[in-house]
């Protein structure tokens, strides 16, 4: 296994066996989310098209309250059991969505509620998983290592849609959520089995810093220390707006995408398998590219322009939408832009905050990557309600706006770049 890793990774002496449980995490954590994805982007429609803006500001109103909560978690206790409290709290809120959806109370409430909480649950144990890697690994090992241990992502996002593809109608939705249970249950130990890697790793590579005292401590500080951070500095603040520019891009084809299937299906084990099928070649492609050319696209390219891949697929996907603005197209592009994103772009953004404090990562990333992305949610669902509701704007005026915004994002991904070239650089010294 060693031999075969180090001919797909560049990897140093004492990584290999911390990587393969990063790799382990992530792919549990993600077949865990794209188990419930599908179940999501269904239940979402339940209540209709028009009712998805409210349910993004239902989403940033918990998040809301959420995001001091976890930061207050991850000031108090040390990141060996800050992990699996997090993810061991959501085990159990699966478990009361099964008993609410088999209880027979109202269908369309529970449908809104789980859409509220899926969206919230994808935020925060993505967000923990990262900034574990961030406090784990430095800048140099990031753009080595990270595209191996996403790929761990990827084989997750490939298996998810197809357990629940596969088993939503012999066992029902409810009980689907105690397979994602159990996929979390197993995300955690290989979380506690990486810690204990990590601090083997360093005595076979002085470089590994996971294993450092500082590293396991808890961060401190208040519940409410992540939001004056983001206004302290420039370069969290640009990454504040690069996380809000995506948003801005992804919910404006998020919600043509749901007109369209919406119109193309009328009940939710179809339109649960439509979205599975987009969400499974999202996988494939994303582990083809993480597995063959991540680890070489952003050591090559560098972090900036490794993001700027995103909008430049977004400027050309919604160049294709003006032109037909039909299911083909938009599940085409859908599996283009997510593909890309956590193949390169996504790993990329992660690469930036390597170079930040333990403080900034546990607290201010958590307000970016659920605060920020969520409040970017509802506001741009608001945007698509006045674009398409109030002025009637037609899909293709949407994505030709929407292009242009793209241009934008692209120059500051490259912006980011450099600051976060030069922060590596300042620390090295």
């Amino acid at each position: 296994m060693e031999t075969l890793i180090k001919k797909l990774v560049n990897t140093k002496p004492g990584e290999v066996k911390a990587l393969l449980w990063s790799f382990a995490y992530f792919f549990f954590l993600l077949s865990t989310y794209y188990m419930l994805l599908p179940l999501r982007d269904a239940m979402g429609i339940e209540g209709g098209t028009r009712n998805l803006p409210w349910l993004f500001a239902a989403t940033l109103a918990a998040t809301l309250i959420t995001a001091p909560l976890q930061a207050a978690v991850a000031a108090r206790l040390p990141r060996t059991k800050f992990v699996p409290v997090i993810y061991l709290f959501l085990v159990a809120n699966m478990v009361v969505f099964w008993l609410l959806m088999n209880s027979g109370v109202s269908k369309v409430g529970v449908a809104r509620a789980f859409f509220v909480w899926i969206t919230v649950f994808s935020v925060f144990t993505v967000s923990v998983f990262w900034s574990f890697m961030a406090d784990l690994y430095s800048s140099e090992q990031s753009k080595r290592l990270f595209g191996f241990i996403g790929a761990g992502g990827s084989v997750g996002s490939i298996l998810g849609p197809q357990i629940t593809r596969h088993l939503v109608e012999p066992i029902g939705v409810a009980n689907l959520l105690l397979i994602a249970g159990a996929l979390l249950i197993a995300a955690v130990v290989c979380a506690n089995r990486l810690e204990k890697a990590a601090a083997a790793a360093q005595a076979a590579n002085p470089d590994f810093q996971a294993a450092s005292a500082g590293r396991q401590k808890a961060v401190g500080g208040g519940m409410f220390d992540g939001f004056p951070l983001l206004f302290k500095s420039r370069y969290l603040g640009g990454i504040g707006l690069w996380v809000f520019l995506l948003s801005f891009a992804g919910t404006m084809l998020y919600f043509v995408q749901a007109e369209v299937v919406a119109a193309a299906a009328t009940d939710t084990a179809t339109r649960t398998k439509i979205f599975a099928m987009i969400a499974t070649w999202v996988g494939i492609l994303s582990l083809v590219m993480q597995l063959t050319a991540t680890g070489r696209i952003i050591p090559a390219l560098g972090v900036g322009k490794a993001a700027a891949l995103l909008p430049l697929v977004f400027i050309i996907g919604f160049a294709a939408l003006m032109l037909s603005p039909v299911l083909f197209v938009v599940a085409g592009f859908q599996a283009i832009q997510r593909a890309t994103n956590f193949g390169v772009a996504n790993l990329a953004r992660e690469s930036l905050w390597t170079v930040v404090s333990r403080e900034e990562k546990f607290k201010a990333k958590n307000i970016v990557d659920g605060t920020v992305f969520r409040g970017a949610d509802a506001i741009n669902a608001q945007i698509f309600n006045l674009f398409s509701k109030v002025l009637a704007l037609s899909v293709p005026v949407i994505a030709g706006i929407s292009a242009v915004i793209a241009v934008g994002w692209f120059l500051l991904s490259l912006a980011l770049g450099r600051q976060q070239e030069k922060r590596s650089r300042e620390a090295a010294k």
